[in-house]
């Protein structure tokens, strides 16, 4: 007998009315506006009310760099929220909403696995409530504006080869990375080089998941730099008069989703910034919102810890005022030994010198939590059948060498019951005292705060910076942003900007070939090697395999 699929798990599930969810909460029918029967919004103004007696506990789930071998991140973050609900604490798991190019491209979807899984997954993984229309109809007002200003005479000076601002789309589609528009002579605009991003690459996501109000929102999509005129001044959208309206296309998407997990544990999907481009959390308002009404916060940041957990330190806790008291580094023995070299075919078979060889990965994500964020953790082994007990006990037993304990994890297989393990040491850990340390001090030149994160988080010799990036980080910091966080734009597949070096590469350094601000978001993107702000499909999109039938029923999803 075959295992069932994620989407015939999901859709075998008896789903509480979303209104039974939220009473859990102690909200009532007047605080949410209801999106069906299992799924509702919930308004952001109740985090004006006074909140007493306790303080939550948030607890962070980062993992090693990804492999095909898989890691189950999601997964674990969702598993061990029923699992803290089975021990009877009141818990809330906070995740990103899915963008659509990766469900139709090679990831599929991005709501757990097994029986550890948000739902309704099908609407979670599709349209959901309209929020990235409307992040998107935001973004593509904006640019819109942008050129119908310059169609009608230009007064502000933009200089047509400076404009920064480009169309987007939730979808991967190669073919619109770089166009030309604007032809077809006058009347039909400026002819001009062009591209579109895919939807969660805008720094209107970045913005709107970083944003503490509809106010704070709008100020920051006020300060998005579009262009630069001719003697280089930037033109923000507030110089466009379009934040208003950007912010207004924006209201109701603010407001965090609220559905639940197959075990009936409160669940928001808010939010969904690239991982690599932009800082890959859910929406700082869902956090906090979560943290009001419920005692333990189960979060995840994208990719590993080196991208995500970092910029969830670095940049979100900065920015929201918020301290992880626990993470969970999740990491399966599989991808240990492909770490370790072994191919993908053999990664049943015992090997206990790849998973020796690929140990280090997992040890420098653990050090980067415990030494340089000085945070207790957790390493959680997503346990498969095939793994040995010679390899889970080398695991645990190099884990034990930096102090931290192993907990395995059974969640996909069983549920809340199968992360019991990890949620007791969870429990113990969010009780130990720790100080939050950042990589760097937010006062340091644009430089040295990327060598910092470079050296420290990554294990790089040094950075190189090129002749271009040197002349565009002094014109920043000329500018008034030297002060803003960093958000690296790196290969999530590498502790380096190489994707094909695997484990923990020594003596590299990092290659920063372009910076930008994002004033709106608040932060400097440094990139490194060849990131893509939008994704192309692969040879075998998942899209091939999704289909529905007459009753309306979605098959292929997973």
């Amino acid at each position: 007998m075959g295992f069932k699929s994620d989407i015939e798990i999901a859709q075998e599930a008896q789903l509480k009315d979303i209104r039974e969810i939220a009473g859990k909460l102690d909200l009532t029918e007047e605080n949410i506006d209801l999106y069906g029967r299992y799924k509702a919004k919930v308004d952001y103004n109740l985090l004006k009310e006074e909140k007493t007696g306790r303080k939550a506990k948030l607890i962070l789930v980062s993992a090693i760099n990804p492999t095909p071998a898989g890691e189950g991140k999601t997964t674990t973050t969702i598993g061990v929220s029923d699992a803290l609900s089975r021990l009877g604490k009141k818990t809330i798991v906070a995740l990103r909403e899915p963008s659509l190019g990766p469900v139709f491209g090679v990831k599929g979807g991005a709501a757990g696995g097994g029986y550890a899984q948000v739902v309704p997954m099908e609407d979670i993984n599709l349209h959901f409530t309209g929020d990235f229309h409307a992040i998107g109809a935001a973004n593509n007002l904006l640019a819109a504006m942008l050129d119908n200003h310059i169609n009608h005479g230009n007064q502000l000076g933009i200089d047509n080869r400076k404009i920064t601002w480009r169309r987007v789309v939730d979808m991967n589609d190669r073919q619109l990375r770089n166009i030309v528009n604007g032809m077809g002579g006058k009347g039909n605009g400026v002819a001009r080089e062009d591209g579109f991003d895919i939807t969660v690459a805008s720094e209107v996501m970045a913005a709107f998941c970083l944003a503490n109000n509809i106010v704070d929102l709008k100020e920051r999509i006020g300060n998005i730099i579009v262009a630069y005129t001719r003697d280089d001044r930037p033109i923000t959208a507030k110089d466009l008069n379009a934040h208003g309206a950007m912010a207004a296309l924006l209201k109701d998407a603010l407001k965090p989703n609220l559905v639940q997990t197959l075990e009936g544990t409160p669940a928001f999907v808010h939010g969904g910034p690239f991982a690599n481009i932009a800082h890959g959390c859910n929406s700082v308002i869902a956090t906090k919102m979560a943290m009001h009404f419920a005692d333990y916060v189960v979060t995840e940041a994208g990719f590993g810890a080196d991208l995500g957990a970092e910029k969830f330190i670095d940049i979100k806790c900065r920015k929201a005022d918020l301290k992880p008291d626990a993470v969970i580094i999740v990491a399966t023995v599989r991808a240990l030994k492909y770490n370790g070299g072994v191919v993908k075919d053999k990664l049943n078979e015992e090997n206990l010198e790849a998973l020796e060889k690929g140990l280090p990965n997992l040890l420098k994500h653990v050090e980067n939590i415990t030494k340089v964020f000085k945070l207790p953790a957790v390493v959680a082994i997503n346990r498969f059948p095939l793994d040995t007990e010679a390899e889970l006990a080398l695991v645990k037993r190099k884990c034990k060498e930096l102090g931290v304990n192993v907990a395995l994890s059974e969640v996909w297989a069983k549920g809340g019951e199968g992360g019991q393990e990890l949620a007791k040491e969870v429990l113990r850990l969010v009780e130990e005292e720790s100080k939050l340390e950042y990589s760097y001090a937010l006062n340091m030149p644009i430089a040295e705060k990327i060598e910092a994160i470079a050296t420290k988080i990554y294990g790089a010799n040094g950075v190189d910076f090129t002749p271009a990036t040197l002349k565009e980080i002094d014109k920043l910091e000329k500018l008034g942003f030297g002060d803003l966080p960093i958000c690296m734009a790196k290969t999530q597949y590498s502790l380096s900007d190489n994707p094909n070096l695997l484990g923990r590469p020594e003596g590299f350094n990092i290659t920063v070939r372009q910076i930008k601000v994002s004033a709106g978001a608040g932060f400097i993107v440094a990139l490194t090697g060849e990131v893509m702000t939008m994704p192309g499909l692969p040879k075998v999109p998942s899209a091939e395999r999704i289909d529905v039938d007459e009753k309306g029923r979605i098959s292929g999803l997973f």
